[in-house]
Formats: C-alpha cells, structure tokens, sequence
C-alpha cells in the first residue's frame, strides 16, 4: 500500500464519520423531547461531525493555506456553536420552552430572580425612565416622486 492509498481510506472514513455524525445531530434535533436536549444533539455531534470532514479536506489538500484555513474554520465553530446553544437555552428558559423535569439542578432560577427587570434595550431600570424617553421620534420616508417643495411642507406638518 502507498501513502496515497493510505489517505484515501483515511478521507474516506473521515467523510463518513463526519457525515454520520452530522446527521445524528439532524436526528436529534427532529426527535429529542425537549430544547435542552436538542441543543445538545445539534452541538456536540455537529461540532466533531465538521472536526472529521476538514481533517478529510487537510489530508488531500497539503497545502499550508489549506490546513490554516481549516483551522480557523475549526476553532471558529468550536467558539461560536456552544455560544449561540447556551443563548438560545437561556432564551428558552427565559420564555418558558424548557420542560422543568429536564433540569436535575436550577441554577438560572435564582440568578433571574435576583436580576432587576429591564424595560429598554438601554440598561435602565423600569422605574428610572417614562415612557415617552423609551419610544422615538417617527421618521417620514421621503418618495422620490414627490417634488421637494411637497416633502419639506410634510416634514414641517409631522413636526407640528
């Protein structure tokens, strides 16, 4: 057997296990009961699931280019899938989706209990602001078919 043959069994099995792996995590995603586990199904297997495919690319592309790449495409999955599952648990448990008999241990619960009620993208607490400082000024779109006599006399009639 020569080195080629040797990875192209490699690539080969890589592509498959990545590709298993991927789609386990579809199949979990379609058959887990509740969002917690969903988001476990679709990150974890995705991530060692992609792991395997750009091993496969890096063993027929040798190229230095290449192999950064896939690096980089690696560890920026590896950053961003956990982030984007663990906000989109918390959002979930904020909005009330995740089954309670899902959870052994509630830690989110006393930290949410704990946080002031925020009312504004602003960070300002419900009690500190009324309600015209929250809302803004409408803005009139101008048509671009209007003559700009008829749009200066519309924006001095909205700010009447």
């Amino acid at each position: 057997m020569t080195l080629d043959t040797i990875l192209d069994v490699l690539t080969g099995a890589f592509l498959l296990l990545g590709g298993f792996l991927s789609a386990a995590a579809g199949v979990g995603l379609l058959r887990f009961p509740d969002a917690i586990a969903r988001l476990h199904a679709t990150t974890k297997p995705q991530i060692l699931g992609l792991t395997f495919v750009l091993l496969a690319i890096a063993l027929q592309n040798h190229q230095l280019s290449t192999i950064l790449l896939l690096l980089f495409l690696l560890v920026f999955q590896m950053i961003t899938a956990p982030v984007s599952a663990h906000m989109i648990a918390r959002a979930g448990y904020r909005g009330g989706i995740i089954a309670p008999n899902s959870l052994l241990v509630d830690e989110l619960e006393r930290a949410i209990d704990a946080a002031p009620e925020f009312d504004n993208a602003d960070g300002a607490e419900a009690d500190d602001i009324s309600w015209a400082e929250t809302t803004a000024q409408p803005t009139s779109v101008p048509n671009a078919n209007e003559p700009l006599d008829a749009e200066d006399e519309r924006q001095q009639n909205a700010s009447n």
